[in-house]
This record gives structure tokens, C-alpha cells and sequence, in this order.
């Protein structure tokens, strides 16, 4: 299989097998003009397999999402088919609008226009808790 190399845009590599079209979803991707290849169950001495995104075009990526969902993806700006720069994301200490509680009688299932937020708990177990109603999330 032969994927081009994209001239400027982003590349998400090391993302966990099986989660890159969670990705795909959560960043809206599929709203860009642009391509976006999704490329699933690749080897990788490292992880075994992993899933790798290359979306051809220039963008600010919400690196809360990428921590919430796998924080130990990279993420690698290209230029001019060059990478300039790789990030390494964590999980974020509080995800706002990211997610939404689950819980049917915290106050942001009945109030509209009030923010989701979490707070994260528990690093090493990657567990949030709902600002409002203390509902725990674990990713």
C-alpha cells in the first residue's frame, strides 16, 4: 500500500489501533476541504499495530481532544514536506465541551449553554470528574 506524503499539513502517529476514526469524529475532520487519509492497523515495532491520520492542509488540531482520547500520540507539523516540529500531547488537566455528562440530573442536562467540564482525578488512570455533579468519566 503506498500513502503520499502530504507538502503542509499534520500527521497524528503512534495513535492506539483502533482509534483513529474516534479521532476522526471528535476533531470534525470531515468538515475540511482537504484530504485526510486514515490509515488503520499499521506495524509498528513499538505498539505492535497503530493508526496513523494525515490531514493534508495547515490547522490548529484541539490537542485536549487528542490527550483525552490517546495521550500518547504525536503529533508532527509539516512544511514543505518537512517536518518542523513534533508534539508529544498528555492528558489534559480539564476537558471543556470536549465530552458531555452522562449523569440525567447534573445540571448541564437541564440547563442549556452551560459548559461540560471535567476535571482530571486520577493521571495515572486517565478518570474525570464532572465539575457539577462529580460523575466519573474514565477514558
Amino acid at each position: 500500500m503506498n500513502i503520499d506524503s502530504i507538502q503542509n499539513g499534520i500527521v497524528l502517529d503512534h495513535i492506539t489501533a483502533g482509534k483513529a476514526m474516534q479521532l476522526y469524529k471528535d476533531l470534525e475532520l470531515e468538515r475540511l476541504d482537504c484530504s485526510v487519509a486514515i490509515i488503520q492497523n499499521v506495524k509498528s515495532n513499538k505498539m505492535g499495530r497503530k493508526d496513523i491520520l494525515k490531514i493534508d492542509q495547515e490547522m490548529s488540531v484541539n490537542l485536549d481532544v487528542i490527550g483525552y482520547i490517546d495521550p500518547d500520540i504525536t503529533v508532527s507539523i509539516i512544511k514543505d514536506g518537512e517536518t518542523i516540529e513534533k508534539k508529544k500531547v498528555a492528558p489534559p488537566d480539564r476537558l471543556i465541551n470536549v465530552v458531555k455528562c452522562r449523569n440525567p440530573r447534573c445540571i448541564t442536562t437541564t440547563e442549556q449553554g452551560i459548559d461540560h467540564i471535567f476535571k482530571l482525578t486520577d493521571r495515572e488512570n486517565r478518570i474525570y470528574r464532572c465539575l457539577y455533579c462529580e460523575d466519573m468519566l474514565k477514558q
